[in-house]
């Protein structure tokens, strides 16, 4: 077992599942609700939050990555299940202290991932600083920005998905 191995074990082993509520207080998540809300209004796309602590440690010991989970959680919250294929996932993985933003390929079509990128790296720059609800809060503003563009209401706008933010 490799060093980053263990490291990784015992940080997922010790980031409980109250860290979140210490990162998002139960008024930051009202607040990424909101957030959520007042996107999707604008727009016909939509927007998932979901946080998790840790990983299980079978999952450490598999090796799965963020991106991997973000993956399973984009299927498993059905973000990908949208009429105009255009939900978005913004997952937060605390224990790794790594975030994925997942999009279903009708908006990953118009964005690519310099897009994604360009997003991600102001919320890294703001979850750096211990800004974690702004820093959601920044990538929802940002995503509805490109949601409103490529998606714009031309229709009776359904809210097809939650705006709750979920902890894992």
């Amino acid at each position: 077992m490799s060093l980053k191995f263990i490291q990784r074990l015992f940080k997922h082993l010790f980031v409980l599942p109250g860290a979140v509520r210490r990162y998002f207080p139960a008024d930051s998540m009202r607040h990424i609700e909101a957030a959520i809300a007042a996107s999707e209004s604008s727009h016909m796309g939509e927007i998932r939050f979901v946080v998790e602590s840790n990983l299980h440690i079978f999952d450490i010991f598999r090796g799965k990555s963020a991106k991997k989970r973000a993956i399973e959680v984009f299927s498993q919250f059905h973000v990908w299940d949208t009429a105009q294929n255009n939900g978005v996932l913004i997952y937060l993985l605390l224990a790794d202290r790594d975030f994925e933003i997942l999009a279903d390929r009708g908006v990953h079509q118009h964005v690519g991932n310099q897009g994604w990128e360009k997003i991600s790296h102001e919320m890294e720059a703001m979850f750096r600083h211990g800004q974690f609800e702004g820093g959601v809060i920044y990538g929802i503003a940002q995503i509805g920005a490109l949601l409103m563009q490529h998606y714009p209401i031309d229709s009776e706008n359904v809210n097809e998905l939650p705006n709750t933010p979920i902890i894992i």
